[in-house]
Parts: structure tokens; C-alpha cells; sequence
């Protein structure tokens, strides 16, 4: 095999926007195959005319205004978001399941010119569903209408945090921060010309966003769409069109692609880059990982206010249990919990804060919130960790997941390594529920492999080798599946109400 080629990260942050990067690609390789989508191909060259079959019909009407994007990963959504840039325009990128209510208040709050969407939505029976028919009829208008991108400072794409509260806030990224922001995605995971990408996080989360559209885009790339995560069509697809990058994500991806019966006897030879994120892998995971395809899980760290902000690679450095070190650009410290002003030395665990030049500079329209986590030019990111005193940063937990047991801090995260040491553990989710005498109480929900049985008391005593006391489960609770958010990670909130409920019921 010959020493692979990677591509320079640093000639994407010398681009005026990434419809720039596009429309060089679609003139260099025409031909080649953009999208694989379960219900439509498209190729880049055909894609640029169809960008410019849609200027045509929306172009003056979307120019300078905000555009909302309800769409699942495909070729629509991809199609629909380079076209409204190109435009002029300012997509905000929503999830296609968006509920109702949510959706009617956050079109009342961001009030777009028009809205996009793959199917009929409830809350905005105005909206234009686009279709492959829609597709195929721009490419074939074969139009010339002229690249109104803007570029520099001037805004660029809206994504929507759940912050430190939970609520859905909106952030701006410019034309140089979504460029800055790929750049360094690119950075963190070396790219090749030409590498074919199996995306499964959603392109309207950050990471999605990064992994599924500025990355093909860097590269040049092939976009294998499946239509839902399934391990075994994952697996099909990997071996079927070569993938060589694998979208990932949380660690649920990666352990369900392992559970699939026949993985050992299928050629995934294709696979060259692993990536991770959106939530702490355990070793454990790492482990069988690697011991069954012989890879490693770049695992990386990011959050919508700013990513990515560190990985682990071969070039920059891995270390198992890290998330890595920052990337070009970004600073990185911890910060005690209570003030958020002492930097604790390496090592000692406190509030992470980052700065780069992708970070958000604060929430649209909400001073309060934006006061509150952008400090000093900081973002003070809610997440626990610590910092070694070679760099690499290791995320404890949410700062907001922490379990305050009898005066005690206890972080889910190492709860939840212990537990999946066991052999017979599939996955584990940790949360507190209150509790009149302990404050909170420690609840574990696990799944375990198919025809395995363990007793709670069996996990319970095999913890006890790698925790006090105080952090031992309360309860553990067996599921046939842990719930999942829509972006792959899992559903904390969803068992967090649960165990409440059982609490209440006992």
C-alpha cells in the first residue's frame, strides 16, 4: 500500500465560502458520484446545475433573508442548503421530526421568508417540499443564474443549542466561522482526495453538519446516504460501495454495528477513518472496536457553540480515554465549577472553556443566556473534564448530569464504565432521581448481549471493584434497547423522567 496523500486542511480556511469549495469541486470532477442516497443519486456536476435551477425559481425572492430547512439527510437537504447559500440567503437547519408546538414556536421566533422541507409540516402548510422529481427538473433547466454567497464575516448557516438549559437557542455562524469550523474537522480526521463517507448523524446537528456536508465537500467525496441506521444495511453498504470514512458518532453506533451476527465474515477492508463523538466512549467500547476490525475510534469533542474543539489522531497524538488535544487554533482550560474564574491545575477536574476562531459569539436575541456562558471571550461549556500536562482533555460529564449523592459528586460517566466492563454488557445509561433522604439516588439502565442473564446483584458486586460505595447504583433497571435522540446519542432525558416516575410510583 502506498503512503496515503492527505489533503491540506489549511487551503479550506483560505476559501471566500464553502460554496466556493463546491462549485471548484463540481468543475474539477463533474462526473462523480455526490450523492447515494436511498432515493436518489446525483452526481457533483449535476448537483451545480440543479443549485442553479433552484436560484432561478427562488433566487430574488430568498436573497438577504432567513430560510428554514426541515429535512432528513439526502440529497434534498444537501441540495436545498448549497442552494440557499448560493443564493444569498440564510439557511437555519432544523431536524425533519421536529414536533408541532416546537416548530410553530420557533418559526414564530425566527419568522423566515420560506420554508424547505422533504414532507408536509403541520405548523407551516406553506412550505415547499422538495423531491427528486423537484431535483431532476432544476438540473434540466440547465440555468445560469450568477453566485450570490456571501462571504467573510457576513452570516452564513443558524443551528439550534440546547445551551446549559435545554431550550432551543439560535446561533449564527458566518461565512469564515463555517469555513473555520471545516478546516479544523478536516484537521482533526486527514482526508484524502475522493473518500467515500457512510453518514448517519443528522446534517442539521453540528456534527452531522460538519462530518456529512463541509467534509465531503473539503474532499471532493461520495455521500452514501443510508435510508435509517440499521447495523446489518450499515455494514451492507460499507462492503457494497467502499466506504472509506464512517460517519459514527456516539458510541451506541459503534456498539450496535458490533452486535450485527455476521460482521466477522464481512469485508470492511475499505475503512480507514473512525470517527466519535457527542458522548464519552468507554475503553471497553475502544477495545472490542479495534479487536474486531482493527481500527481505532478517533474519538473528538465539540459542542454547536463551536466545533470541532479537540480529537485524537494519529498525527496530532491518541490517547484511549481522551477526547485529544485541541485543534489548530483553539485554547483550552478548566475552570472551577462554583465561580467559573480559578484555572485548576492539570489533572483536577472543573468546568471546560475554549476560544477559537469558530466559536459562537453569542445566541441570537438572548443577552441573558449569551452573558451567562460567553465570559471574557470564553465559553464556558458546561462540560466537566480535565486537562493533562501533555494537553490531551478528558471529558468527566455534563455539569448539569452530575449526581449529588449524600453530599457526594458522582459523574454518570464513571458509573457507566464500570458497569460495561462486564462481558455481558451491551450499553448503560446513568442518571440521578431525587431522592428525600439522599438528595439524588443513582440509577443505572442497562442492556446486555442476546441470551445472556445477569442479575443486578451480579453487576453490583462486579462494580464494586472500581467504585466507592457512594457511587454504586441505587437501582439497576434491564431494557431490550436504551432510547436514543434522534442525533444517534443517548436519550438521557427520556430515563431521567422515567426513573423519576418509578421513583414517584415506589
Amino acid at each position: 500500500m502506498g503512503m496515503l496523500q492527505f489533503l491540506d486542511w489549511r487551503e479550506v480556511d483560505s476559501a471566500s465560502n464553502i460554496v466556493e469549495i463546491f462549485e471548484n469541486r463540481a468543475a474539477l470532477h463533474p462526473s462523480r458520484m455526490m450523492v447515494s442516497g436511498h432515493n436518489a443519486l446525483i452526481s457533483w456536476g449535476d448537483m451545480a446545475k440543479a443549485v442553479r435551477g433552484f436560484s432561478t425559481s427562488y433566487g430574488e425572492r430568498i436573497k438577504d433573508k432567513d430560510v428554514a430547512v426541515f429535512m432528513s439527510n439526502g440529497a434534498e437537504f444537501l441540495m436545498t442548503y448549497l442552494s440557499v447559500l448560493f443564493c444569498g440567503g440564510r439557511p437555519a437547519l432544523f431536524n425533519a421530526a421536529m414536533p408541532r408546538q416546537s416548530g410553530a414556536k420557533l418559526m414564530e421566533e425566527l419568522r423566515p421568508e420560506m420554508v424547505f422541507a422533504d414532507h408536509p409540516l403541520e405548523f407551516q402548510p406553506d412550505a415547499v417540499i422538495v423531491d427528486a422529481s423537484m431535483i431532476k427538473g432544476w438540473v434540466e433547466m440547465d440555468a445560469d443564474a450568477p453566485n450570490r454567497c456571501t462571504s467573510g464575516d457576513a452570516p452564513s448557516t443558524y443551528f439550534y443549542s440546547g445551551g446549559t438549559t435545554g431550550s432551543p437557542k439560535r446561533i449564527l455562524y458566518t461565512q469564515a466561522q463555517v469555513l473555520h469550523a471545516g478546516a479544523r474537522m478536516q484537521c482533526a480526521w486527514p482526508l484524502e482526495e475522493g473518500e467515500v463517507f457512510l453518514l448517519i448523524a443528522p446534517f442539521s446537528h453540528i456534527y452531522g453538519f460538519l462530518a456529512g456536508i463541509c467534509l465531503p465537500l473539503q474532499c471532493g467525496g461520495t455521500s452514501v446516504i443510508p435510508e435509517r441506521f440499521h447495523p446489518a444495511d450499515v455494514i451492507d453498504l460499507i462492503e457494497k460501495e467502499k466506504v472509506s470514512v464512517l460517519g459514527g458518532g456516539p458510541p451506541a453506533i459503534y456498539q450496535a454495528i458490533m452486535a450485527a451476527l455476521d460482521l466477522a465474515n464481512r469485508d470492511i477492508s475499505s475503512l480507514r477513518v473512525c470517527p466519535g463523538g457527542g458522548a464519552g466512549f468507554p475503553a471497553d467500547v475502544h477495545r472490542q472496536w479495534y479487536e474486531t476490525t482493527g481500527l481505532r475510534i478517533y474519538e473528538g469533542y465539540g459542542m454547536t457553540e463551536g466545533a470541532p474543539i479537540s480529537a485524537n489522531n494519529e498525527e496530532r497524538g491518541f490517547k484511549i480515554g481522551t477526547v485529544g488535544r485541541a485543534v489548530p487554533g483553539v485554547s483550552l482550560r478548566i475552570v472551577d465549577v462554583e465561580t467559573g474564574a480559578r484555572e485548576m491545575p492539570a489533572g483536577e477536574a472543573g468546568e471546560i472553556c475554549i476560544k477559537g476562531p469558530h466559536m459562537m459569539r453569542g445566541y441570537c436575541n438572548n443577552a441573558e443566556e449569551t452573558a451567562s456562558v460567553v465570559r471574557d471571550g470564553w465559553i464556558h461549556t458546561g462540560d466537566i473534564g480535565t486537562l493533562d500536562e501533555e494537553g490531551f482533555l478528558t471529558i468527566t460529564d455534563r455539569k448539569k448530569e452530575m449526581i449529588l449523592h449524600k453530599g457526594f459528586n458522582v459523574f454518570p460517566r464513571e458509573v457507566e464504565e464500570a458497569l460495561i466492563s462486564h462481558p455481558a454488557v451491551t450499553g448503560v445509561c446513568v442518571v440521578g432521581a431525587p431522592d428525600d433522604r439522599s438528595g439524588e439516588v443513582v440509577i443505572a439502565y442497562v442492556t446486555l448481549k442476546a441470551g445472556e442473564t445477569v442479575s443486578e446483584e451480579d453487576l453490583i458486586e462486579a462494580s464494586k471493584q472500581y467504585l466507592v460505595r457512594y457511587k454504586l447504583p441505587s437501582r439497576i433497571e434491564f431494557l431490550d434497547a436504551l432510547p436514543l435522540t434522534p442525533a444517534g446519542k443517548l436519550d438521557r432525558m427520556a430515563l431521567k423522567t422515567r426513573a423519576k416516575q418509578d421513583i414517584v410510583a415506589a
